[in-house]
């Protein structure tokens, strides 16, 4: 039994198992020829996580016009067919196996924050991000994650600004090997949160430190001021009988 490709007329029906045979064959392959690749394996069926893989994953099924395509990415990334992926800043290139013999070459590249956005992200995540273990475990608060997830205004880039191409003979504009890319994207996150914003051109250090700097000079600023948690010597004698 096979599925009708209308570029090449029929092909036959790959199973799961099949491409995950051809998947590791091909890494062990490359592995002998001394070429270190990076696959997208998953554990189970869930692709993502995390906080920022899963947020990634949402972020790609608000744009239902690729919702097919994205459906054949999910199979293919939980089939481990993503061989290898690389992120770089507003860059994503992948290897994915296909039905065929050799896997394709994906490329997934995002448009660059203009600087008006990034002030605005830097500006808003002052006071709100406590360190750097909250940034990576997506501890912080609602209005902050809405800043980052908001459709086509967030830091989690919209279809508009994702740019790909395959070189697979599929000319549709998302094929299921770009879809597995993406998604591997998300799984990716879960192992290290901190190449998203490598992605997005962020610099964290910038993030977390403006956040301290504002406390700092916040708390500068409130020094000379009195508290109500400090007593004054007349309460101080009041209390404990003697006199200061």
């Amino acid at each position: 039994m096979g599925y009708y490709n209308y570029y090449s007329g029929f092909a036959p029906y790959v199973s799961v198992e099949e491409h995950k045979a051809k998947a590791k064959k091909y890494i062990e392959e490359q592995r002998k020829k001394g070429v270190v690749l990076n696959p997208v394996e998953l554990e189970g069926r869930t692709i993502a996580k995390s906080w920022w893989g899963k947020a990634w994953c949402e972020n790609l099924e608000l744009y239902a016009d690729y919702a097919s395509r994205l459906e054949r990415g999910r199979k293919y990334v939980r089939a481990n067919c993503v061989l290898d992926l690389q992120i770089e800043v507003g860059e994503v290139t992948a290897l994915v196996q296909g039905s065929g013999k050799k896997p394709y070459n994906v490329r997934i590249r995002i448009d660059e924050l203009t600087e008006e956005q990034y002030e605005s992200i830097v500006e808003k995540c002052a006071s709100k991000i406590q360190n750097i273990d909250d940034l990576v475990k997506g501890n912080f608060p609602d209005d902050l994650k809405a800043l980052f997830t908001q459709k086509g205004a967030g830091l989690f880039p919209s279809m508009a600004k994702i740019h790909f191409n395959c070189s697979c003979p599929d000319y549709a504009d998302m094929c299921k090997h770009v879809a597995a890319g993406l998604y591997g994207i998300g799984s990716r996150f879960d192992k290290d949160p901190l190449l998203f914003f490598k992605l997005r051109g962020v610099d964290t250090d910038r993030l977390i430190g403006n956040a301290i700097k504002d406390r700092i000079q916040s708390m500068i600023e409130n020094a000379s001021k009195p508290s109500d948690r400090i007593m004054d010597d007349g309460d101080v004698a009041a209390v404990f009988g003697m006199e200061i």
